[in-house]
């Protein structure tokens, strides 16, 4: 079951205090659900389907990142978004893109329409059904890829569900198999865990170097997978250092 924002908004204001560094990305996170949450719930009451009047929102999202955001971003928004054309543009470019692509627009774009989109494609996603077993390595909703990997409790062991990094959907998916290329050989793909994040881990595989954080909910049960995976940020770091990829970005670009 998806957290609600109001979940991830907390989550963050608890974690910003358990991994004081990493609390400047939390917070600015927060900021960010905290905004999502007023589209999302605009878009569930207009029950608005044109993806251009997510436009509307860039004066509110630009508050946000100047008052926490990066330089780069600040910039990106003055110099390529200042017009209702380039905000309209972007936003169905990236959306349209999407199924093919998998949001192939550059990072600060891409931050920018991912913020707007992700509450968007959610509220899409919850007026229909989706089914949650059978699926492939993409969403089953949105062809989004996954940005973590969910494991909970089952009979002696754990089943393992994907999360989808635009609209939040989750599908099961066979825990020995790579979400990147379908390597299905467990020696070729490692977990590795560190003691600081106990309940989060990575899944990588040796066959397309690419990685995905799993988070897992039978140690530690309060954990929001969307929130967990850009707080154990650290693990991002290994692994890369480490010659592996990340699958799917989170939405602060990790």
């Amino acid at each position: 079951m998806k957290a609600s924002l109001d979940a991830r908004i907390a989550r963050a204001s608890e974690l910003a205090q358990v991994y004081p560094s990493t609390a400047p990305l939390l917070n600015f996170y927060r900021a960010l659900a905290q905004f999502q949450k007023q589209v999302w719930t605009h878009v569930q009451s207009n029950g608005e389907t044109d993806v251009r009047a997510l436009a509307r929102h860039f004066p509110v999202l630009f508050e946000v990142v100047r008052l926490g955001g990066t330089e780069l971003l600040v910039n990106f928004a003055t110099e390529h978004l200042s017009s209702l054309a380039a905000q309209e543009k972007l936003l169905i470019d990236c959306w349209e893109q999407l199924p093919a692509s998998g949001f192939d627009a550059e990072p600060a774009g891409r931050f920018f329409a991912r913020v707007l989109l992700q509450p968007y494609a959610e509220c899409l996603a919850s007026r229909g059904y989706v089914r949650p077993d059978g699926a492939g390595p993409v969403c089953p909703f949105c062809n989004a890829r996954p940005v973590a990997g969910i494991l909970r409790g089952e009979g002696e062991g754990a089943k393992r569900s994907l999360l989808c990094s635009l609209c939040s959907t989750e599908w099961q998916f066979r825990r020995v198999l790579c979400p990147g290329c379908g390597e299905e050989n467990k020696d070729k793909l490692p977990i590795y865990t560190c003691a600081e994040f106990d309940a989060a881990r990575v899944d990588a595989c040796d066959t397309c170097w690419t990685y995905l954080k799993s988070i897992d909910l039978t140690k530690d049960g309060h954990a929001v997978p969307i929130v967990d995976e850009i707080a154990t940020v650290a693990l991002n770091i290994w692994a890369e250092e480490h010659g592996y990829s990340k699958l799917e970005t989170n939405l602060l670009g990790m």
